[in-house]
């Protein structure tokens, strides 16, 4: 019986790996078919734009880790842990600052809204606990209840890693054009104004990241392929179990 259950985990696993492989590379898809707007001429539903990020109602916060000036940010703490031969870092914290901020273009600017996007940012720090644990760090990790030490006094191995967006920075955007709830029905001038880039209701698809658009398509093929050949794998090996 034991024989018999890690064949059809396999086989599971791989045909999820292989699901996910399609997914990455219907996105891939998207992104090349679907051509980047000029903030101006938006039209409602799903766009890909690109430009500069500008501060909501000037609104500029500090970054958690390295207390720097910024629009938006997004961390993540991991801790190290092992257990007999497996060592690997587990994801214990990750969060983002979900503010909004405009992007920018040579015709205009839209609103965009970051909360449910998946979000592809450059790191900007990384640091760990047995390197340098700053004073920003320990305040940081006293508000979120967060120890650096486990319940045996023995410090434990943290990493900290911080993305931020500034003002100014260029940011690649496939997501969908919806009414802007902060502006009143036809009181605005500019068609930008009255739209904010969100996710949508029904369309799952909701990229920012800080790659230009080349790149992107290049991170998503190169993701799918990978999946795809591991996923196969799997899958051919549960089949191949089962067809002796």
């Amino acid at each position: 019986m034991v024989n018999v259950i890690w064949p059809i985990i396999w086989g599971i696993t791989g045909l999820f790996i292989t699901y996910t492989g399609f997914y990455q590379l219907k996105i891939k898809r998207l992104i090349e078919n679907t051509p980047t707007s000029k903030i101006r001429s938006i039209a409602m539903g799903l766009v890909e734009i690109f430009g500069e990020v500008i501060p909501f109602n000037k609104e500029i916060i500090k970054s958690p880790f390295t207390n720097t000036n910024c629009v938006f940010y997004s961390y993540t703490i991991e801790e190290y842990r092992s257990s007999g031969k497996n060592r690997k870092w587990i994801l214990i914290k990750k969060d983002t600052s979900n503010n909004k901020f405009y992007l920018k273009d040579e015709t205009g600017q839209v609103l965009i809204d970051p909360n449910k996007a998946h979000i592809d940012l450059n790191k900007t720090y990384q640091t760990e606990s047995e390197k340098d644990t700053s004073e920003n760090i320990k305040q940081f990790l006293k508000e979120k209840n967060i120890s650096l030490e486990n319940f045996l006094g023995v410090n434990k191995r943290l990493k900290f890693t911080e993305y931020i967006l500034k003002q100014k920075d260029k940011l690649y955007i496939l997501g969908t054009a919806a009414d802007n709830p902060l502006v009143e029905e036809e009181s605005s001038v500019e068609n930008s104004n009255d739209i904010m880039i969100q996710r949508g209701d029904f369309n799952s698809v909701y990229y920012i990241s800080s790659k230009h658009e080349t790149e992107v398509i290049k991170k998503y093929k190169r993701e799918a392929i990978i999946l795809l050949c591991i996923g196969i794998i799997l899958t051919f090996i549960s089949l191949f179990f089962f067809s002796r």
